[in-house]
């Protein structure tokens, strides 16, 4: 089956480190042959032809500008018609609502792969609306309960991310990063890997490792750069804000870091509080990968990675539980070393690429028994085992 899956490309996050894995697990899935369009170049278009991915380039869109829309829509279905993709994924509303009618106009099946929530209100969730996908794959059951207020008729399928573990980083490593860093070799780090959005819980995390400032050795790597201007201004405040709580000299703000999975395993604990709920939440997943405990908030998508064999839930926007759970975890070394130890089969259960890039392929697999390329497909959700 040749899949097209299309994104924006102009950011890297989450979206984009699931169409890099793809890519590299593509020998898990046989029976889809799978290519990308990108409307920008940039780092994701760099990340996946790394990756051995075929990219094509539709051309730059602003929804201002008519013309550049209709060029890619242009683009989109000749790409389509002349490749003989059998199924396009949109990866957003955004790329749903620009290009669900050329997958139409092109003959191809048409799937909406959910990464965010939906809330049916925002406009681009509206124009989306319009172009109606004959499958929804969903990043979690979080996520697939709101579907329904963009597509109330859509089938849905939940796949889980397929995520890999990093290989088995030596002592020796761990000791070099804490060297690169300046960070004591004894040192209890804790840290956050995320978009500079301050929704990940920054504030509530700076306000909790405050309250343990007179609590001695441990130390704070936030990992994660700016890419837009709003979050360049968010992340001079974070500064900002570590040095007015008397705590800047043991946060380390890293910036945008391509050895994130060095960094988890040469760190101890892995917090991110969000104040809003996290569709999914691939970081957690690495985190347990690498052996740390998670200490998150207990909404949204991570209730179905993090639970007590693994990590510690808090509410969301209260610094002292935050502090209390994160003080435990300092001071208690047995304590790290139990949860941490019971992350990489709990990762395993749920993200392994091998299961996940099957469930995958039995989702798309199931639009096209008996198609003919270019007729309209129509499908029937298949109830779950």
């Amino acid at each position: 089956m040749r899949v097209l899956h299309v994104s924006a490309g102009n950011l890297y996050g989450g979206l984009e480190t699931v169409l890099v894995t793809l890519t590299r697990c593509r020998a898990l899935g046989p029976a889809l042959d799978c290519e990308f369009a990108l409307c920008f170049a940039g780092r994701a278009e760099n990340e996946l032809r790394a990756a051995g991915a075929t990219v094509h380039l539709l051309g730059e869109v602003r929804v201002r500008w008519p013309l550049s829309l209709l060029r890619a829509r242009r683009a989109l279905r000749a790409l389509v018609e002349q490749r003989g993709f059998d199924a396009v994924v949109c990866h957003s509303p955004w790329t749903q609502a620009i290009f669900g009618p050329a997958v139409r106009a092109a003959g191809a099946a048409s799937i909406f792969w959910l990464h965010d929530l939906a809330a049916g209100r925002h406009w681009l969730e509206r124009w989306a609306a319009r172009a109606v996908p004959d499958l929804a794959i969903c990043d979690s059951r979080f996520t697939a309960a709101t579907l329904p207020l963009i597509y109330p008729r859509v089938p849905c399928e939940v796949v889980y991310y397929p995520v890999a573990p990093a290989p088995n980083t030596a002592a020796e490593d761990r000791e070099a990063v804490r060297a690169e860093l300046k960070t004591a070799p004894e040192a209890v780090v804790v840290i956050q890997v995320s978009r500079m959005e301050e929704w990940k819980g920054h504030r509530p995390h700076l306000s909790a490792l405050a309250r343990l400032g007179g609590v001695p050795g441990w130390a704070c790597w936030m990992v994660g750069g700016a890419q837009r201007p709003h979050e360049a201004r968010y992340l001079e405040a974070l500064r900002a804000e570590a040095a007015a709580l008397g705590i800047g000299a043991r946060v380390n703000f890293l910036g945008q870091r391509g050895d994130v999975a060095r960094l988890l395993a040469a760190a101890d604990i892995h917090c991110q509080p969000n104040s809003g709920p996290e569709p999914f939440g691939i970081t957690f997943v690495e985190a347990l990968y690498a052996g740390l405990p998670v200490v998150t908030t207990a909404i949204g998508g991570a209730l179905e990675i993090v639970d007590g064999s693994c990590g510690m839930l808090v509410e969301p926007n209260d610094p002292a539980a935050l502090a209390a759970a994160l003080g435990k975890l300092i001071e208690d070394g047995e304590l790290r070393a139990r949860l941490g130890a019971a992350g990489p089969a709990r990762a395993a259960a749920l993200c392994d690429p091998r299961a996940q890039m099957a469930a995958l392929e039995r989702a798309l697999t199931k639009l096209r028994p008996g198609q003919v390329h270019g007729s309209r497909v129509k499908t029937v959700q298949e109830p779950s085992p």
